[in-house]
């Protein structure tokens, strides 16, 4: 037994769109040692724990249970009776047919301490993502949340099919899909007009949202033909009428595209943030990964001799972060390169550099010479010594358009980017499924890498009528010596501009 007793947090993981979680539970995952997690909770939660954290997976998919409920209680009072914090993430609230009260029972009884992080319940949610408000003044003042799972162990139904049938109020049928039939049948058969309007909306508030709508006695029909399966929640009332007129996650500029994400994985938020919000499903394939160089001798030793240069030149994020990881690492500070003028290529580069207090003298926009030249035709550069800390292999053509102005380029390698194979038997199936309609590429690099995670004579048959989108023309270019023609280059060349050209394609191919 420990000396210190463990705590287990019931946390609400909320309905799937990672953003509906509240401050609460992200402190409680951030802080257990142990992370007990359900089917239905997002897997992007995740990240939220620490690196040293624990990580079970116990979830119930369609009677496939990895643990049984009476295991699940086991294990959370072994893991708290060793001292440890336990976050229990539970789909939706844990209160609402989660099981999250005969858990709590458990734990009481077993002297366990605990508390309940209330989460947003699929309830109210997946019908609010699909336009349809449980409650309206117009249409009904109450709600019922139902059931659509009964305990098979109870000897008999407490289903009250006479009053859900002469109840005004919507309602609300959670884990019914499979009892859809039946919960028509009953609801019919106990007085409910056949003209009551119904939804199922499943996975909500996720990308991969799918509403079927129809009546009571069309629906089943309907949800049949759409192929619609678990999870789903199930909505009877007028209120679904409103859908026609509220719809508005649907409506997002890139609802349900499923868009490959090839930066690396810890460059990807960003883009992934913003594409999420556009209604994209984002599916992360990072094909390369950044690294600190094997040796990083050469960017301690310019930076101990960093009175010697007068420009200090940056071409991307990674060249800045692993830079200044290496100046503060060495005991120092922003104070040593008060002297310098500064360049950055693109203004994600020149924020990044702001970020550490330093503002961008120069801004190219782009490696193109042409760009170079312009930006630094007004710069004091000829006789100047320029420090160039970037990535290993990288392009030439920035030092040597700087060397023709007659600087002295000294070149150190600040990172490395390396392929990243993990993700490459996903990607293969995904395309083989056809599950994929665009893939975007923010560097020649990731598009190199791409191409090396697939076969030469598999290439053109899994990459048909996939778009293709590109950063800027360096990473076109790159893109068509593999065959690959961008539908989308950005403009400008920047992450906004990537998302804002896929948002400019998906509109006009929506538009007749």
């Amino acid at each position: 037994m420990a000396d210190k007793p463990g705590k287990v947090y019931l946390i609400g993981a909320g309905p799937g769109d990672p953003g509906l979680l509240t401050l609460k539970a992200k402190t409680c995952i951030e802080q257990a040692d142990v992370v007990v997690y359900d089917f239905l909770a997002s897997p992007s939660l995740l990240a939220y724990a620490s690196k040293d954290a624990q990580l079970i997976y116990v979830g119930k998919k369609g009677g496939d249970h990895t643990l049984t409920q009476d295991k699940i209680n086991q294990l959370l009072k072994d893991k708290a009776a060793l001292g440890l914090n336990v976050a229990r993430l539970k789909g939706g609230d844990p209160f609402v047919f989660g099981r999250g009260a005969e858990e709590a029972q458990e734990l009481l009884s077993a002297g366990v301490a605990y508390e309940v992080i209330p989460g947003v319940t699929s309830a109210i949610s997946a019908p609010a993502y699909a336009g349809i408000p449980v409650t309206h003044r117009d249409h009904t003042s109450f709600v019922s949340f139902i059931t659509g799972h009964e305990d098979p162990k109870k000897e008999q139904s407490r289903m009250q099919w006479d009053i859900f049938a002469r109840s005004d109020a919507t309602l609300v049928f959670l884990m019914g899909v499979k009892n859809l039939e039946n919960i028509v049948t009953q609801l019919i058969a106990h007085g409910k007009p056949a003209n009551t309007p119904v939804a199922l909306v499943r996975w909500g508030t996720t990308p991969l949202q799918q509403t079927v709508t129809g009546t009571l006695d069309t629906i089943v029909t309907k949800v049949r033909q759409a192929k619609l399966k678990s999870p789903a929640v199930i909505v009877v009332g007028h209120v679904v009428s409103l859908r026609r007129e509220l719809a508005w996650f649907d409506k997002t500029p890139l609802f349900g595209k499923k868009i490959v994400i090839t930066r690396a994985r810890a460059q990807a938020s960003g883009l992934k943030q913003e594409l999420t919000r556009l209604g994209a499903h984002c599916i992360e394939i990072p094909t390369i990964r950044i690294k600190a160089p094997a040796d990083n001798t050469p960017v301690m030793d310019a930076i101990s001799r960093i009175q010697a240069y007068d420009w200090l030149v940056f071409t991307s994020v990674n060249g800045v972060k692993h830079f200044f990881d290496t100046l503060f690492g060495m005991g120092k500070d922003v104070r040593i390169l008060g002297h310098l003028k500064f360049a950055c290529i693109g203004p994600v580069t020149k924020q990044r550099l702001a970020d550490f207090g330093i503002i961008s003298d120069i801004l190219p926009d782009t490696f193109r010479a042409e760009s170079v030249i312009e930006a630094f035709s007004q710069a004091e550069i000829q006789g100047k010594n320029v420090l160039l800390p970037r990535a290993k292999k990288a392009r030439t053509i920035l030092p040597e358009e700087l060397s023709k102005m007659g600087a002295t380029v000294d070149e150190v390698t600040a990172y490395e980017t390396v392929l990243d194979k993990e993700a490459g038997p996903t990607l293969i199936e995904l395309l083989k499924k056809k599950q994929i309609d665009a893939v975007t590429f923010t560097s020649s690099s990731t598009v190199s890498n791409f191409m090396s995670l697939l076969s030469l004579n598999q290439a053109p048959g899994l990459l048909k009528n996939i778009t293709i989108a590109s950063i800027g023309p360096i990473t076109s270019d790159t893109a068509r010596s593999f065959g690959l023609e961008p539908a989308i280059e950005a403009d400008p060349f920047t992450i906004n501009g990537l998302v804002d050209g896929l948002v400019a394609y998906y509109k006009k191919e929506k538009t007749p």
